[in-house]
């Protein structure tokens, strides 16, 4: 595999967000005592060491400079020390005393310095041992405070590591710890860090060296806006110059000297004084399992890890800020009357049609600009064009919306009386926050956007970059709309560079992700998505099964629509089912020349091929999306046959009969849309009479197929009674249960006991 190589970035300033680490060369890794050694601090922890080494070789091996400080010496040496002082005691003590008195060893204090000497030499032949396995080179460097006072010998560091780096060699910097003498009180003033321990050792080596990066690994996830631990903790994402009032420390850490206040005061200052020198930061937790294998990897490919220190404060609010932004104010959206709700939706109707001229000089700029990059698709092309027809029906199908939003949010679904003046109602509730991806379709905006409403949920949109400017004015007319009635944060739009896979990380804040866009969207959300429900389809292998007894009239017609109206749609046919005795008749002839008419490209499978002596090209798998003028066609020998085959084949989606007799088909079938003598195309929200759409769903729990209005709602209990408890019901109890089930439709109206 080859990896472009990293070009870095002028020294002197630092990147400003995440996603430019990528461009980091000269990376300099910082490994705490915590993240090297055992829980025990006796010996070296060594798997999470050989994860570390796996991926600094990996970045080394791309292209980058890599450069290692850290810790360990003195563990490592303190493991040794023990074992040959407990081996020498034992020796000692079965001489003289006898071996009953072997209990009585007691492990002297081992001085660190000591420790540091005997662990120096094994810690880096373990580095050099895990190293040659990726036919990477390491060298030992070895350093002091004076090292870096004093001109001459910090001009000779310099030399001695860029001399290594150029030879491709992975210098493991550690303190000199057998010699090194305390650090001298406010020796770092003046613009000098003194080196006091690894982190200051760090940030100092990083700025002499003019690092891109310094990634910082301890026991620690990173800064916090409260101690770890406590209610409302949250992580630091990025850090500020300035910002050191905002964050509070916690207790202690688990090895180092102080405690971690002291450590982390030290690691914020250290940090800030790297990127006062040009080096980016990253502070970050080394010792996670789960994480270990990959974080230094994740940090470089800009992935949210741990806290990131920048000079440059964005000007909008972060991605956390806008959905608790939109939490806030769609639990007020999902407070308002019905009406209120309608009102919202029909003024964005208005605004459509009002402002469409804003609308379609914005759609033009981004189309041109995607016109001159050349690198869409005409398929993509058309779905990011708007026009002022594809607005009015926009705004008619929000007018639909806003009628079913008046009978959505709080509908009684189901009533029981549970006993005497103790009555039960399941009502229906929105969902909470909405994560609604989506590709270069800007008219997905309103139309997702109206559905939220109308379902009282607060949304989040992430656009693709080639609507930005069309999803921009469309956000303005939607929060517009929205302020009629002060909930205009309900509906968030996020501009900044969040990567997806960072958006699908906040299990915490987002309730459900709702992509729309290609199949390799939505399954790259699906794995990406941790924690939070993904409502949505990867695939539309939809199916369309021609059988014995179809009519000729609705063949063709059924066909043609199915998988040529809309190739790219995700409801198109990719695969035409064709019952054995319909070969070599008129119908046959017929649908090959409709095809062939319609420049539609044909793939066999594989018992159609041995029908033919000549055959189209040989289908490559069965369960392909082409989205395209393309399909396979494959003979069946019954209805069983191809129910059998679109269960294999198929992604649940939508497929069609087309048939005299269909009901084994429609019972038999497992798919989310099953259409008898109908067009796949039918399997929209739109046509279904939802009003719009936020996708197709082919998942099997809440809702599954088009998903309207009624898919953006979960449900409540809600219980009322008269003082009940749990013992009234007991064997000793004086009520019944009575579980009647009430029409929904009844006024609720509990009459109370006088008593």
């Amino acid at each position: 595999i080859c990896f472009p190589v990293p070009q870095g970035r002028a020294h002197g300033s630092s990147f400003a967000h995440r996603g430019e680490l990528r461009r980091a060369k000269r990376i300099v890794v910082k490994l705490g005592s915590a993240v090297v050694t055992r829980g025990d601090e006796c010996g070296l922890a060594l798997g999470r060491l050989a994860s570390i080494v796996e991926q600094v070789a990996m970045l080394q091996n791309q292209g980058r400079e890599m450069m290692i400080v850290t810790s360990g010496a003195v563990a490592f040496g303190k493991q040794r020390l023990r074992h040959e002082i407990l081996l020498s005691q034992s020796v000692r003590q079965a001489l003289h005393s006898g071996h009953n008195q072997l209990k009585d060893m007691s492990m002297p204090v081992l001085e660190a310095r000591a420790c540091a000497a005997a662990g120096q030499s094994g810690l880096m032949a373990l580095y050099e041992a895990m190293f040659t396995q990726y036919s990477t080179c390491t060298a030992q460097v070895l350093v002091t405070n004076l090292d870096f006072h004093d001109d001459q010998k910090r001009q000779n560091l310099n030399s001695t590591l860029q001399e290594l780096l150029r030879m491709n060699i992975v210098p493991i910097i550690n303190t000199n710890d057998a010699v090194v003498p305390p650090p001298e009180p406010n020796s770092d003033l003046l613009g000098v860090i003194s080196i006091k321990d690894n982190d200051s050792l760090a940030a100092r080596l990083a700025v002499e060296m003019k690092a891109d990066l310094l990634i910082a690994l301890s026991d620690v996830e990173g800064l916090y806006n409260s101690p770890p631990g406590t209610d409302d903790a949250k992580l630091i994402d990025i850090f500020y110059p300035g910002d050191q009032q905002s964050i509070t420390y916690g207790t202690k850490s688990r090895v180092g000297i102080g405690g971690m206040e002291a450590k982390l005061c030290c690691k914020v200052k250290a940090a800030l004084w790297a990127l006062q020198g040009g080096t980016s930061v990253v502070i970050a937790n080394g010792t996670h399992p789960k994480v270990t294998g990959h974080v230094i990897t994740d940090i470089v490919e800009g992935k949210k890890v741990g806290t990131f220190f920048s000079e440059i404060k964005p000007a909008g609010p972060t991605v956390e800020h806008q959905t608790e932004m939109a939490r806030n104010s769609g639990r007020t959206l999902a407070s308002l009357h019905p009406d209120q709700r309608s009102e919202i939706i029909c003024h964005l109707a208005e605004l459509l049609t009002e402002r469409k001229e804003e609308i379609l000089a914005a759609n033009k700029m981004d189309i041109d600009l995607a016109v001159n990059a050349g690198h869409l698709p005409p398929a993509m092309l058309k779905r990011l064009s708007l026009s002022p027809a594809k607005l009015n029906n926009l705004a008619i199908g929000l007018r639909q919306i806003a009628v079913a939003a008046q009978d959505s949010v709080g509908r009684v679904l189901r009533r029981t009386r549970v006993a005497h003046n103790l009555e039960l109602e399941q009502i229906a509730v929105p969902i909470g926050v909405l994560l609604v991806i989506f590709e270069a379709r800007p008219d997905c905006l309103p139309q997702v956007s109206a559905l939220a409403i109308a379902s009282g949920n607060a949304l989040l949109l992430k656009g693709g970059k080639e609507a930005a400017n069309t999803n921009r004015v469309l956000h303005q007319l939607t929060q517009e709309a929205l302020s009629m009635h002060g909930v205009r944060e309900a509906v968030q739009l996020v501009s900044t560079r969040e990567e997806v896979e960072d958006l699908c990380r906040l299990d915490k804040m987002i309730d459900l992700i709702i992509p729309r866009g290609s199949s390799q969207l939505v399954r790259n959300i699906q794995r990406a998505a941790k924690g939070i429900p993904v409502l949505g389809h990867s695939e539309g292998i939809c199916h369309v099964y021609v059988d014995a007894e179809a009519s000729v009239d609705k063949v063709i017609k059924i066909v043609r629509d199915s998988k040529c109206d809309y190739p790219a749609a995700c409801n198109a046919m990719e695969t035409l089912l064709i019952h054995r005795d319909i070969l070599r008749t008129p119908l046959f002839d017929q649908i090959i020349d409709m095809l062939r008419a319609e420049r539609v490209k044909i793939h066999a499978g594989p018992q159609f091929a041995s029908f033919l002596t000549f055959s189209p090209s040989a289908v490559k798998s069965m369960r392909t999306e082409y989205g395209d003028l393309e399909c396979c066609i494959e003979v069946v020998d019954s209805m069983q046959e191809a129910v059998d085959h679109i269960h294999k084949y198929g992604s649940s989606h939508t497929d069609v009969i087309i048939t005299e007799n269909a009901e084994q088909f429609l019972q038999q079938l497992d798919s989310a849309c099953v259409f008898w003598n109908a067009s796949s195309r039918f399997a929209d929200g739109y046509r279904f009479g939802l009003g719009a759409e936020v996708g197709i769903s082919t998942a099997r729990i809440h809702a599954r197929g088009p998903v309207g209005l009624e898919g953006l709602l979960t449900t409540k209990w809600v219980l009322r009674g008269a003082g009940h408890t749990a013992a009234d019901f007991s064997e000793q109890g004086t009520m019944k249960y009575l579980h009647e089930n009430l029409p929904v439709e009844q006024p609720l109206a509990v009459q109370r006991d006088s008593n």
